[in-house]
């Protein structure tokens, strides 16, 4: 079965091809840099050829909303569009838990919040479920590889401050392996939820990340601090109850990759 990754070569996208290969799928890495991009519609023809599965993993390339929102709407309107004509079957789309509520939340920081970014997503995901293209959103929670990014956004001088948020993180591995499993089920025409095996504050799992790399900055919780700009609950950025957990804890993880981090 052919199945074509949008956004293939990247973090996740490199991922999910991996695992459909390892499945005996014919699966095909799409991006800029293979001579298919979506924002333009070049090579979406020619790829989409004989395709059953479509998988969007693409991200815009700034969390600026007039750009965000510029890129997922044109790239996923040129993908329905070449997809229908193509006679693909199941289109998948990586998005965020907590999309819908990070969209609708007051910014904590109007200069740094990424509210916008979250409106954009909602775009695609209402593009993509208005097709009649049979369809499945994979909402996953943030990956362990971010927390630095995490950090780095939450950064004043040597300090830190991040609210207390509860957080259901998962490695990039699992994520990847949720969206692989979702494309060759059948459409749920719907969201599924994917999360990590456990739950943590998110100043808890900020400073974890920061101790293992070795980083001295102080992480402080402050629930005045919002998350990318955004204010949160304490429940925003969680999954609901039937969210399928993957298997790498933070602990293994961080084993693995934070050695490399500070070699």
């Amino acid at each position: 079965m052919k199945i074509v990754v949008i956004g293939g070569t990247g973090l996740i996208g490199s991922k999910v091809v991996s695992k459909l290969r390892e499945h005996g799928h014919e699966a095909i890495a799409a991006s800029p840099n293979t001579g298919v991009n979506t924002l333009t519609g070049e090579g979406l023809a020619e790829v989409l050829k004989g395709t059953s599965i479509v998988v969007d993993v693409s991200n815009s390339p700034s969390f600026d909303e007039a750009i965000a929102l510029n890129f997922f709407t044109t790239a996923t309107q040129n993908l329905l569009q070449y997809g229908l004509a193509a006679g693909v079957q199941h289109i998948v789309a990586l998005s965020v838990v907590g999309t819908d509520r990070l969209a609708r939340r007051r910014p904590s920081d109007a200069e740094k919040t990424v509210r916008g970014y979250f409106r954009a997503k909602l775009m695609q995901e209402k593009l993509i479920s208005e097709s009649p293209i049979p369809f499945s959103i994979v909402h996953a929670t943030q990956f362990f590889e971010f927390v630095k990014s995490i950090a780095d956004a939450s950064t004043n001088g040597s300090v830190v401050r991040v609210a207390p948020a509860l957080i259901q993180p998962m490695a990039a591995d699992d994520v990847a392996a949720a969206v692989a499993r979702t494309a060759i089920a059948k459409p749920i025409n719907g969201i599924v939820e994917c999360a990590g095996p456990q739950q943590f504050r998110l100043d808890e799992f900020v400073r974890q990340g920061l101790v293992a790399r070795k980083d001295s900055r102080t992480v402080f919780a402050d629930s005045n601090a919002g998350y990318f700009g955004v204010e949160v609950d304490e429940r925003t950025l969680v999954p609901g109850d039937n969210a399928q957990l993957g298997e790498i804890t933070f602990k293994a993880w961080l084993a693995q990759s934070a050695p490399a981090a500070v070699a």
